[in-house]
């Protein structure tokens, strides 16, 4: 997982390829670990092909709904896990309206939620009991 704290008043487009950058490497079973995603979905915001490029220049596939097109996708089955975590994020009352003044120790903040998210979701998964 990776966190990128930005400015309210920033497009999130500009982020994609510095958080595709900013995932640690994905191990597998035995042998080289995997240093890429193998896939990357986003919504319509994301759709321009000045993105898609690089992201497939590194042999990464996209699931990025088209503008003007109908919905539909089928991207909402998959995609519903980011909408789910960042409603997830904003359990948290600290981090619903930002009142640090340093952006690192807000980002801090998050990086300790997600932590508590991944591990609250790995311990349900071993204990089959939620």
């Amino acid at each position: 997982m990776a966190v990128i704290l930005t400015g309210a008043n920033r497009n999130d487009i500009t982020q994609l390829l510095p958080l595709v950058e900013a995932i640690p490497p994905i191990r597998g079973k035995r042998g080289r670990p995997l240093s890429k995603p193998r896939i990357i979905q986003a919504d319509r915001g994301y759709d321009h092909d000045k993105y898609r490029r690089p992201l497939h220049a590194q042999g990464i596939k996209t699931e990025i709904a088209r503008r003007n097109t109908p919905h539909g996708s089928g991207l909402g089955k998959t995609r519903w896990v980011v909408e789910r975590t960042i409603g997830w994020l904003h359990n948290y009352r600290r981090l619903r309206v930002r009142f640090e003044r340093l952006a690192v120790i807000h980002e801090a903040f998050i990086k300790i939620a997600c932590s508590l998210i991944c591990w609250r979701k790995l311990n349900c998964v071993e204990s089959s009991f939620c």
